[in-house]
């Protein structure tokens, strides 16, 4: 996700935070210090309010990065890979491999809500606690605020509609009654499109009618829907490539450019030969030592690209997504420790490279025609 900044690690594993979390948490925070608090708990000082709301938004951000970390920790105790989790305004993501079976994927999906509903009722209790008990109105109504608002992002969380977790509870349940894992994602897929417009259309409609919280649900709406679409797509793009081999894609021969040479000279001799943006840079002995971005290479100062070689600026081999051609595509992609490009090497020499384009191109030629494929819905 663009807009991100790693933030630290959890467990080991990746915490990236969105420009928009942050903004988030202000304005949850200003709206629970400037109307909810005084409504619940009238005659504090302002500066209380604001202690408090400062407290019930650090509250909600450690809940969606227990959230988060539930989905991590359970998918790593199954043997699934974790890439990272990213926080932002609409919650979170945690970027994973595939699941292997339903079973693993209804577990994976369900500890996130899970989560979140025992901490609302947590909180609720322990809100309900310090209401009655020391009679701590403020802290209570804290407590009460942020355990309301765990159980309403668990429930929201299982609404059956990709990628909500709910999507993933549901595409867990179709995979393991019909067997066709692909079918089942374009199932929860479809669901979320239909409950991402259903959200939008139920903000505008608040919207007219001037309740300005309506706008909140129609940008969630629209992420849902969008969301679902990729993933529709996705599901669309691995049935159509299941059972391809990386030979079948892959662009022959790859352009390619000694990792040696300067920038000024690598660029002036590749802008002539290729028009692929990210290209392979090979050693003294012809072998692949990493892959290069041209457009990053024009960000190198014109003064300096002279003295910088490309191999100070290139992404090293150890970086990059390394494939045989016989390798299936399927589980390259799905075992990926980057995005493409995929540089294919036979014997430690380079022989192809596959592209997002190639990728693409080669899924939808594939792809049947639009009765065929639409006729499972």
């Amino acid at each position: 996700m663009r807009g991100t900044a790693l933030l630290g690690r959890i467990l080991g594993i990746p915490l990236r935070i969105h420009w928009s979390a942050p903004a988030l948490l202000l304005f949850f925070g200003y709206g629970l210090a400037a109307q909810t608090l005084p409504a619940w708990v009238p005659g504090r000082s302002a500066t209380a309010y604001g202690v408090a709301g400062v407290v019930g938004a650090a509250l909600l951000a450690g809940s969606l990065l227990l959230h988060e970390t539930a989905h991590a920790v359970t998918a790593r105790r199954a043997g699934v890979r974790v890439d990272d989790m990213t926080v932002f305004a609409l919650g979170g993501v945690t970027r994973m491999g595939r699941a292997p079976t339903p079973r693993v994927q209804f577990t994976v999906a369900g500890s996130g809500p899970l989560t979140s509903l025992l901490l609302g009722g947590l909180f609720v209790g322990a809100g309900l606690g310090v209401w009655d008990g020391p009679h701590w109105r403020l802290p209570a109504a804290v407590l009460l605020w942020d355990g309301w608002a765990n159980l309403l992002l668990g429930v929201f969380n299982l609404l059956p509609a990709a990628p909500l977790d709910g999507g993933r509870l549901l595409q867990a349940a179709v995979w393991r009654r019909g067997g066709d894992r692909e079918r089942a994602e374009r199932v929860a897929g479809r669901a979320g499109q239909a409950a991402g417009l259903l959200m939008s259309a139920g903000g505008f409609v608040a919207v007219l009618r001037g309740d300005a919280a309506g706008f909140w649900f129609v940008l969630v709406g629209l992420f849902v829907w969008s969301s679902a679409l990729a993933e529709v797509r996705r599901a669309t793009m691995v049935a159509a490539l299941r059972g391809v081999r990386v030979a079948q894609v892959m662009t022959a021969p790859a352009a390619a450019g000694p990792d040696w040479l300067t920038v000024d000279r690598f660029l002036a001799d590749l802008a002539t030969r290729t028009h692929q943006r990210v290209v392979a840079v090979l050693d003294f002995d012809g072998r692949p030592s990493g892959l290069v971005d041209l457009t990053r290479l024009l960000t190198v100062p014109s003064a300096r690209r002279a003295e910088i070689r490309v191999r100070d600026v290139a992404r090293p081999l150890r970086e990059c997504t390394v494939a045989g051609p016989g390798d299936d595509l399927l589980d390259v992609l799905d075992h990926a420790t980057a995005q493409p490009p995929i540089l294919v090497l036979d014997d430690g020499r380079l022989v192809g490279i596959v592209t997002t384009e190639d990728i693409a191109r080669a899924a939808q030629l594939r792809t049947p025609a639009s009765p065929g494929a639409t006729s499972e819905s």
